[in-house]
C-alpha cells in the first residue's frame, strides 16, 4: 500500500486531519476524558464532547492544548494515538505526518508536539507554521514575488504574517483568539449581568449572535446558567449589540497586531497587500463583522478564504509538494529512517 501522507491542524479547540489529496479523513475536539482515581482514560475526541462541563468529581476533561501549543504531554499523546489510530485503521504502514504550530512557538514546544506524534506512531513528522499552511490551502502562489497577507484566526492563538517568494517577511502571533472571545463572553455574564455560564454557552453566544463591529442585522441569543447571587438557575437574553462591546478588548488586539505587522512591512511587498487584500482564516475568522473591522481599521480589503475552517488543515496536507521548496515555515523535522 502507498505511504499515508496526512496534514493536522492541532487546534486549541478541534483537530482536523486531512489526507494529500484534500479529504477530510477526521474532524475530532481536542478534548480527553479521565478517570481521576484510577487514572485511567476513558475516552478522547469526540466520544467525550458532551461530557464538558458536566461531569462528576472523579472524572476530569482533560483540554490538553492551550493556546496552540501542548500543556499537557501525556494527554496529547493519547488525543494523536486515538486520532492516528482512527486515520489508519491499525494498517501495519505508519503514516508520515504534517502538523501546523503557532509562528511563536518555542523549542521546548517544538520537540513536545514532535515527540507526542512519535510517540503516537508517526512514521516521521514535519511542523510547518500555521499562516504558511493557511496561505497554502487557501491557494495562494507562494513562489511568486508578491506579497501576501494571512491573518489566521484559530482557537487559542491568532496567526499573522506577510509572504513572498516561499519565504515569510514578517509575522506576528499573540494568543487571543476563538477561545479568547468565549472567555470575553463568559466575563461578561459574570460582570453584567451576576451570571456564571460555560464554554459551551459562550460559544454558542458566539455563533448566534456573536459580532465583532456594528452595521450587521440585529440577533439574540439565550444564556443559561447560575445567578451568582441568588446560586439558583437563569436565563438571560444577550444581543448582538451586547456582544460587540464584550469583544472589544480582544478584537482590538488583533487588530494592533495587524497594523503592528504592517508597519513591518517593505512599501513594496505593502503595495501588494493594499492591492490583494488581506486574506482570512480559521474558525474564528468566521464571526460576523471580522472582515469589515479589519478592512475599517487597516484601510485594506479583507476576504475570508474558501473554507476558512478548514484552510490550514488543507494546506498542512498540500505541505508535502513543499517540502523541498519552502526557505521559510518548516520548523523543524525529525523521523526513523526508512
Amino acid at each position: 500500500m502507498a505511504a499515508l501522507d496526512i496534514g493536522i491542524d492541532l487546534g486549541t479547540c478541534n483537530i482536523y486531519a486531512v489526507d494529500h489529496g484534500g479529504k477530510t479523513v477526521l474532524r475530532e475536539p481536542s478534548v480527553v476524558a479521565l478517570d481521576k482515581r484510577s487514572g485511567k482514560v476513558i475516552g478522547a475526541g469526540s466520544a467525550v464532547l458532551d461530557m464538558v462541563g458536566k461531569v462528576p468529581g472523579h472524572i476530569e476533561v482533560v483540554h490538553p492544548l492551550r493556546d496552540g501549543v501542548i500543556s499537557d504531554f501525556s494527554m496529547t499523546e493519547v488525543l494523536i494515538k486515538h486520532l492516528l489510530k482512527k486515520i489508519t485503521n491499525n494498517q501495519l504502514l505508519k503514516p508520515r505526518v504534517c502538523l501546523c504550530v503557532p509562528s511563536a512557538i518555542t523549542g521546548v514546544e517544538v520537540q513536545a508536539v514532535i515527540d507526542a506524534t512519535m510517540s503516537a506512531g508517526a512514521r516521521k513528522v514535519y511542523l510547518i507554521e500555521e499562516p504558511v499552511a493557511a496561505a497554502i490551502g487557501a491557494g495562494i502562489d507562494l513562489s511568486l514575488p508578491y506579497g501576501n497577507m494571512i491573518v489566521d484566526v484559530g482557537g487559542g492563538t491568532c496567526d499573522i504574517a506577510v509572504l513572498s517568494l516561499n519565504g515569510i517577511v514578517c509575522k506576528a502571533s499573540l494568543k487571543v483568539a476563538g477561545h479568547a472571545f468565549d472567555e470575553a463572553f463568559i466575563k461578561y455574564a459574570r460582570q453584567r449581568h451576576n451570571l456564571l455560564i460555560g464554554v459551551p454557552t459562550a460559544e454558542r453566544i458566539k455563533m448566534e449572535a456573536g459580532a465583532v463591529c456594528a452595521g450587521f442585522e440585529p440577533a439574540t441569543a439565550y444564556a443559561k446558567g447560575r445567578d451568582l447571587v441568588s446560586g439558583l438557575p437563569k436565563k438571560i437574553t444577550i444581543t448582538r449589540e451586547d456582544t460587540i462591546s464584550a469583544l472589544s478588548e480582544p478584537m482590538s488586539q488583533i487588530l494592533r497586531a495587524i497594523v503592528s505587522v504592517l508597519e513591518r512591512t517593505p512599501p513594496e511587498l505593502a503595495a501588494d497587500i493594499r492591492t490583494g487584500g488581506i486574506v482570512l482564516t480559521g474558525g474564528g475568522a468566521l464571526i460576523t463583522g471580522f472582515a469589515a473591522a479589519v478592512e475599517r481599521r487597516t484601510s485594506i480589503p479583507a476576504r475570508l478564504a474558501p473554507d476558512p475552517e478548514r484552510c490550514v488543515a488543507m494546506g498542512t496536507a498540500k505541505s508535502f509538494d513543499y517540502l523541498d521548496t519552502l526557505y521559510d515555515g518548516f520548523v523543524t523535522t525529525r523521523g526513523a529512517a526508512r
